[in-house]
């Protein structure tokens, strides 16, 4: 639960998307990049192009949360915070966050289906395919946090030689990562042909497949799906799994690198992610009551859930 006054906790929840949309276009300014060190108003707007005091006011604001500091009038540097919109894809989510995604929540309504859809005409990924410059913007979004998710990706063991599938997998980023550590080991990356990949960084142990994933998997030891079930409805993410037992030898190793709802009223951001899941496509979070019960169905006997990470074997 939160601590502090009431009219204090519902305030802040209140002015949750001023904060979200006011980063967006701190994002979107590439405002952490310019304040490499005290910078007035003057010199940012003359830099970025925006209006002098509307930048401020922006500015303003989100040096009173402690993103951005005004260390004299009108004089602004980075903190902590801000200075991680410089680095691992933190701008990317700002502006998505305060972007396409905050136009989609507007619309969520109580009726269960996704709004993004009935927003734009079209489905999401739909949409990425068809806006590249947000499709790249998307790619390295998802690559920020991959050193958490590579840590979490070792922690199940490995014997070393595995020929491992990373489904969704993106430019390949974590997969060559974890090739780095077992030099014996194999990987495929299979995603979207669009997705945004530098074809340099892949080489006779690391390939890229392009394709569907409710038509076909490419075959291996193992499978990685990091963040992929929790954008589909359980229909949709049982086809998955249905399609990756079908390329899947018995015993092979499942892990997917996902949130579990925790029981309780304590923090958990996997439900504040789990209407973003609605409001895009429908998808949700799961506790493991509900992970349990999709692999079974899917065809696969659970290891281990919790800890951002799901182990299980084709059974």
């Amino acid at each position: 639960m939160s601590a502090g006054a009431p009219e204090a906790v519902l305030w802040d929840a209140l002015r949750g998307a001023l904060v979200t949309r006011a980063l967006a276009l701190a994002a979107d300014l590439r405002l952490a990049h310019a304040v490499s060190g005290p910078r007035s108003v003057e010199e940012l707007a003359r830099d970025t192009g925006a209006d002098a005091d509307t930048l401020h006011r922006i500015l303003r604001a989100l040096a009173s949360d402690g993103i951005f500091a005004e260390t004299a009038p009108g004089v602004f540097e980075n903190t902590v915070v801000s200075a991680l919109l410089r680095t691992d894809g933190w701008d990317d989510f700002a502006h998505l966050f305060g972007g396409v995604w905050l136009k989609a929540l507007a619309g969520l309504d109580a009726s269960g289906a996704p709004s993004f859809p009935r927003l734009h005409g079209t489905g999401f990924w739909e949409w990425l395919a068809a806006h590249p410059e947000e499709r790249a913007a998307f790619d390295r979004a998802m690559e920020q946090g991959w050193q958490d998710r590579l840590e979490r990706l070792d922690s199940v063991g490995w014997r070393g030689d595995e020929t491992v599938v990373d489904v969704g997998g993106g430019n390949g980023s974590l997969l060559l990562a974890l090739l780095e550590r077992h030099p014996q080991m194999r990987g495929i990356v299979f995603d979207l042909p669009e997705t945004v990949r530098d074809e340099s960084a892949f080489d006779d142990r690391c390939t890229f497949v392009g394709g569907s994933f409710f038509e076909r998997f490419p075959s291996g030891d193992a499978f990685v799906l990091s963040t992929v079930l929790h954008d589909w409805d359980d229909a949709s993410a049982l086809r998955i799994l249905r399609v990756v037992h079908a390329a899947a030898p018995d015993g092979a190793r499942l892990v997917l690198l996902e949130s579990t709802v925790e029981p309780g009223n304590e923090r958990d951001g996997a439900k504040w992610l789990d209407l973003l899941m609605l409001a895009l496509f429908a998808g949700r979070e799961r506790s493991e009551a509900q992970w349990r019960s999709l692999l079974a169905e899917g065809g696969f006997a659970p290891v281990r859930i919790g800890g951002g990470a799901i182990e299980a074997r084709a059974a």
